[in-house]
């Protein structure tokens, strides 16, 4: 079905892998720290941004004197042991399964570039990828383009004949904005 594209791209959380769940579990672990909560419907437009924007997003809401940086560590300290316990690959993995040593693939997402790598590994994927580019290898990110951009560097593959599949608005904004074809895998 994707075979005119020369390489292909996955968004990781809520695209890949079910993570939502314990994502929302650590903030709420920590912002309940400090009094505060994490208004879901509010922070859905912000779906693929990494936690600091989101650590900006509360903070700013809450209007409190908070380092969004600070605050980001803290739920990355804790995400990580509640993430494991309960994360499942979403079906889009077998598309992944099926072009496996047929095309390059890399994962383009907002978390880390280490915890990307770990929960990958953790549910057995991570050796269907040839790259993986975090919040942290890029320095601006979705909706900009260049985590998908960076990823088809890696792959060696030019930006028009790459595919990204992706589940959040920013993340399709970015797809496009680096000039390759997107599937929104919530109408899949």
């Amino acid at each position: 079905m994707y075979d005119r594209y020369q390489g292909l791209i996955f968004d990781m959380d809520g695209t890949l892998l079910d993570t939502e769940e314990g994502h929302r579990q650590a903030w709420s672990e920590v912002l309940a720290k400090y009094g505060m909560e994490l208004d879901l419907q509010a922070v859905i437009g912000l779906n693929g941004s990494p936690s600091w924007k989101i650590a900006e997003f509360v903070i700013d809401s809450y209007q409190v004197d908070l380092d969004p940086f600070k605050l980001a560590q803290e739920k990355f300290e804790i995400v990580e042991s509640i993430v494991l316990d309960m994360v499942k690959p979403l079906p889009i993995v077998e598309v992944v399964k099926s072009y496996r040593n047929k095309r390059p693939m890399a994962v383009g997402t907002g978390s880390m570039h280490g915890f990307a790598e770990r929960l990958l590994q953790h549910v057995g994927l991570r050796d269907y990828f040839s790259a993986i580019v975090g919040a942290d290898d890029v320095q601006n990110h979705k909706p900009a383009p260049d985590t998908f951009l960076r990823c088809a560097q890696l792959m060696q593959v030019a930006p028009a004949s790459c595919v990204v599949f992706e589940d959040a608005p920013f993340g399709l904004q970015a797809a496009k904005a680096a000039g390759m074809d997107a599937v929104d895998v919530r109408h899949l």
